[in-house]
């Protein structure tokens, strides 16, 4: 699995309780993997300015055509203002036939980078759906 450095948001640093979110989108074609790549880092130009927004990963899979993000956000409201934007929006409705969304939403009490990375990771590999630390 690779990823992206950590893009920090405006509200970043912020105590807890955050809200950490996860998504997970498995493409039907692997050829669709540089279309993905390329409207998602676009969309990552736009963390910087997103309120609410503390800090993402994006991540990729090749071996298993998987791509998404694990976000942390200042609460949920932020987080939903975010799904509604134009771009993202567009973003969705373009990929939504060409393969599977998971997604999962959870609080933390506070944010620890390393931590929530690999307790994440933990639970994908070894088949589990990320949850509360």
């Amino acid at each position: 699995m690779l990823r992206s450095r950590w893009i920090a948001g405006p509200a970043a640093p912020q105590p807890g309780p955050l809200v950490a979110a996860w998504t997970d989108y498995r493409m039907n074609r692997i050829l669709d993997l540089p279309g993905i790549a390329l409207r998602g880092f676009s969309l990552s130009r736009l963390w910087p300015s997103l309120p609410g927004a503390v800090g993402m990963w994006l991540w990729t899979d090749p071996a298993t055509r998987r791509v998404g993000s694990l976000s942390v956000w200042r609460g949920e409201s932020d987080l939903q203002e975010f799904v509604r934007l134009r771009v993202h929006v567009q973003i969705m409705r373009d990929y939504r036939h060409r393969g599977t969304l998971r997604s999962r939403t959870w609080q933390i009490d506070r944010l620890d980078e390393r931590a929530l990375w690999h307790a994440v990771v933990g639970h994908v590999v070894e088949g589990r759906w990320p949850c509360s630390q």
